[in-house]
């Protein structure tokens, strides 16, 4: 077999077939790139040997484009190849990116995972919340799969159902809120006035901003409430409290009275319960052990995406600035 003829067959074929169709362009793409890296690999002679053949690469690289223009360079042959050896391992990675009408411009991204699960959680991710490259690129750096709890993982991976409040990562990471010296609430209050849909997606799925210092009356006196959201997909409103300290047993009295009165004077017949997240510097595991609410979450929140790695890589979270009490 010729292979250089048969990949430049493929690769003319769908270029000439990408001017005339539209929704399905990213599909044929997917299709043409896969087969591409088939015969990248049969021409290398296998899997084991594909590693070290970059020689022929750079080879068909040359004439392709010399022939056919702009659009195969080294690296984008390589991430053909890459892309059916991927999928060679889990066929119905193919499906899915059919499916979803994914471009090539998000595989690419992908392709650097090495973690077949992880690749999965993010092409859901870019379906139910219709992420911009830009987005995706921010849920990677940031880890978020590498944030999700264990055992959402392994549910995650048995395909079993996880409500969308257990995807919510930890920890949350609020990226590009700045301070100087010490964090407090009102700053942390003012980044999520300013970015009310980036805070929204860093939590997870179908979550929308109502109101910052949402005021409530209890008796005589009147409470505020520091974010109030409302989840799509739940169909819930959700009560956001903000501590810079690490969780006390009061935050969750405070929070458990306002989701109360969410449900009393908020909520709808046909909305479910209101779930609360409290967003602390640090946990408190030994009063998390004793809260016996569900709908409570706490997380912790991060300040910038540097910081992951300094928080996955220790036994427990770390504070790293100076907190105002």
């Amino acid at each position: 077999m010729n292979y250089y003829n048969e990949i430049k067959s493929i690769l003319v074929d769908n270029a000439i077939g990408r001017k005339v169709r539209e929704y399905k362009s990213n599909q044929k793409d997917l299709e043409s790139y896969y087969n591409v890296g088939k015969l990248l690999v049969e021409a290398q002679g296998g899997e084991e040997r594909a590693k070290y053949g970059n020689g022929l690469i750079k080879e068909y690289s040359k004439r392709l484009t010399s022939e056919l223009g702009k659009g195969y360079s080294i690296q984008n042959l390589k991430n053909m190849r890459r892309f059916y050896l991927v999928v060679e391992k889990r066929q119905s990675l193919i499906v899915q990116f059919k499916s979803l009408n994914i471009s090539w411009t998000f595989i690419i991204k992908l392709l650097k995972l090495n973690d077949v699960n992880e690749l999965l959680y993010y092409i859901n991710c870019i379906n139910k919340m219709n992420l911009t490259t830009r987005e995706l690129d921010s849920k990677l750096k940031s880890k978020e799969y590498e944030r999700l709890d264990s055992k959402i993982k392994e549910k995650l991976v048995k395909q079993e159902e996880v409500s969308v409040k257990d995807k919510i990562p930890d920890p949350i990471v609020l990226e590009g809120l700045e301070y100087k010296e010490r964090l407090t609430e009102k700053i942390v209050q003012k980044w999520i006035d300013e970015n009310p849909t980036l805070f929204c997606k860093s939590l997870g799925e179908g979550y929308s901003y109502i109101e910052s210092q949402y005021k409530i009356k209890i008796g005589s006196n009147y409470n505020y409430i520091d974010v109030l959201l409302f989840n799509t997909i739940d169909l819930n409103y959700v009560v956001v409290e903000i501590k810079v300290t690490e969780l006390k047993k009061e935050h969750i009295g405070q929070i458990e009275t306002y989701m109360n009165y969410v449900d009393a004077n908020l909520k709808k017949d046909f909305h479910n319960k209101t779930t609360g997240i409290l967003l602390v510097r640090e946990n408190n595991k030994w009063l998390i052990k004793y809260i016996n609410n569900d709908g409570i979450l706490v997380r912790n929140y991060i300040t910038r995406e540097e910081q992951v790695g300094e928080y996955l890589g220790g036994l427990k979270w770390i504070t790293i600035m100076n907190i105002a009490l």
